[in-house]
């Protein structure tokens, strides 16, 4: 596997400053673009091209948090964290109320497919109003989950290398720590993914 924080010559951590790593990308792409050797040979222009594509992944795959971690954990544990189905204690309520909510919206979604009449159709937009509004205050409580996350993440990265060379112990409860934050950041990205589908969806 290619190590991503390499290629942007950064130590491997768990947070990376978005904007530095902008900057680093922006200046990378104008040194490795594959129009710098437009008049090159087809092999120079394949590998340029290749080169390219590695860097745009790599840097898509740097700056999303969760994809960051994940990368991260894979480097240092040799193997892909394992997705654990079980919904945490403390997100089972937040869950179930999404879980309700898309239920719900995707019933008066059917409903709204079916309807010819202008006045119900008045209506079903009203309710549609409604049901937007509820969904986006539970996507706010999601990213506000996510926030805190994203803190913890940063409070890790102060002391990561200090971490790392303390002891086996220190670096497999930090470890340990972010696969956590990994399989949260997992469950949010995916309800704010259902959330926003609706809303769309809800619009139209």
């Amino acid at each position: 596997m290619k190590d991503s924080f390499a290629l942007f010559n950064e130590p491997r951590r768990p947070w990376l400053e978005p904007e530095a790593l902008k900057q680093k990308f922006l200046a990378l792409s104008a040194q490795l673009h594959p129009d710098r050797v437009h008049g090159a040979g087809e092999a120079q222009k394949k590998e340029a091209q290749e080169r390219y594509a590695e860097l745009n992944a790599a840097y898509n795959r740097l700056r999303d948090p969760k994809e960051r971690l994940l990368h991260l954990l894979e480097l240092e544990l040799g193997a892909r964290p394992q997705d654990v189905q079980r919904i945490p204690e403390e997100l089972i309520s937040l869950f179930s109320e999404i879980n309700q909510s898309c239920r719900e919206t995707d019933a008066l979604l059917a409903e709204k497919d079916k309807v010819t009449s202008p006045l119900l159709k008045v209506q079903i937009f009203d309710r549609a109003q409604e049901q937007s509004q509820k969904m986006s205050a539970l996507q706010q409580r999601v990213n506000s989950q996510r926030e805190h996350l994203l803190a913890d993440l940063q409070v890790i990265d102060r002391d990561w290398g200090l971490r790392l060379q303390e002891s086996s112990l220190a670096r497999n409860s930090a470890l340990q720590r972010l696969e956590e934050i990994y399989r949260l950041l997992s469950y949010f990205t995916r309800w704010m993914t259902q959330l926003q589908e609706r809303i769309v969806e809800l619009a139209l």
